[in-house]
């Protein structure tokens, strides 16, 4: 685990907030994934990295392949800085984003969009790569398991869109499936480790299916996507998957704690400085209120890392201050910092223009996230 004191020493001279990336921490956690998935290829999930330096240097280690963007006009970016495969993870509708693909041989030809809808596909021009989006939840007879994403569900479903797609000079080129249920279900009990072996089995069963049917229509795939950091072992054992989908466990943030699948390392913090000392075991952070997205609740707000210390449950992670309590805090003065991480991966990048990226005890580094480029994209 990373020592937080190295973190404090290497910054030290720089001003909080700040963020800082461990970067021995980082690369296991790179090696970790390309073990886990076993020999097929990882694709980097973009929104859990929002930082073009990290991006780079995980995609030139062995065992892994392509980007993953969540935003066309991410994508377009990223192939004219030198990337040279994005698949879509969803599907969109930015119509000037949509002219400038079409209007490019070379972004056309790398980037890979995503479609589970005829509305979608009637959106595209000739021409286009397409890959189709396939809900990969657990249904047990009206209870759905997983996320509301795709209406693509039967071979039928799949090989229907797929025909609407060619008969419109599209290539259909892949089919996705995010096994959410899986990937971003922490295994907290034996009921959901059961459902996670119920849902990998009938997706394995589903997905050579759906596989079949489109690739009838479409020709050879050469996308079968599948996967997350949290399933990178469940969903590279099917055969039928060509490549597996990570980011998150790259940062490793406070959802992924808690998997049976992998010891967590965590490398992406931030520290928070002392701002007051309103009672003796209470010490006031200045900011903090770096909500993970999802269900409100105690799960999206951030961990403490510096130990000895908790979020007040009455104020929780404030808009310009923090208060924290517990025994850590009495030895806590004005201007010393508190070390904390952010519940999911990327969203951390959205707050901060820059990551100092330490490594042997110093600052290597101070690199730009997607913000520090002036770049949001949703």
């Amino acid at each position: 685990m990373t020592d937080l004191r190295v973190l404090t020493d290497a910054t030290a001279e720089l001003p909080a907030p700040l963020a800082a990336l461990d970067l021995a921490a980082l690369d296991a956690n790179a090696d970790d994934l390309v073990r886990r998935a076993g020999g097929t290829p990882v694709r980097v999930a973009s929104k859990s990295v929002r930082c073009r330096w990290v991006l780079e240097r995980v995609l030139a280690r062995p065992g892994f392949s392509g980007v993953m963007a969540f935003s066309l006009p991410e994508a377009i970016w990223l192939v004219r800085g030198g990337v040279s495969d994005v698949l879509m993870g969803y599907p969109t509708a930015d119509r000037p984003a949509l002219a400038e693909l079409a209007a490019d041989p070379a972004l056309r030809d790398a980037i890979t969009l995503m479609v589970d809808d005829a509305a979608q596909v009637a959106m595209l021009g000739p021409g286009t790569r397409v890959c189709l989006d396939i809900d990969a939840s657990l249904r047990i007879g009206r209870l759905h398991l997983g996320v509301r994403r795709s209406p693509l569900r039967t071979p039928a479903d799949a090989a229907a869109l797929a025909q609407q797609a060619v008969d419109a000079g599209q290539r259909v080129v892949g089919v996705m499936f995010y096994e959410a249920q899986i990937a971003g279900l922490q295994d907290t009990s034996p009921a959901v480790r059961f459902v996670k072996r119920r849902s990998a089995a009938e997706l394995a069963e589903r997905r050579g299916a759906v596989v079949e049917a489109v690739e009838k229509v479409a020709g050879a795939l050469e996308i079968v996507n599948s996967g997350g950091t949290g399933s990178l072992e469940v969903s590279s054992a099917d055969r039928a998957v060509t490549e597996v989908t990570a980011g998150s466990g790259l940062y490793v943030p406070g959802l992924f704690d808690r998997y049976d699948s992998f010891r967590p390392r965590p490398s992406l913090y931030f520290a928070l400085p002392v701002v007051r000392r309103p009672t003796r075991d209470i010490a006031t952070l200045f900011g903090g209120g770096y909500h993970a997205s999802g269900p409100a609740g105690k799960p999206r707000l951030p961990r403490l890392a510096t130990p000895g210390l908790e979020l007040l449950g009455t104020e929780g992670a404030g808009e310009v201050q923090t208060p924290v309590r517990g025994h850590g805090a009495q030895a806590l003065q004005v201007g010393d910092r508190v070390w904390l991480r952010h519940a999911k991966a990327g969203e951390l990048c959205e707050r901060f223009a820059t990551i100092h990226v330490v490594a042997d005890g110093a600052v290597a580094e101070s690199v730009p996230t997607y913000r520090g480029e002036g770049k949001t994209f949703g």
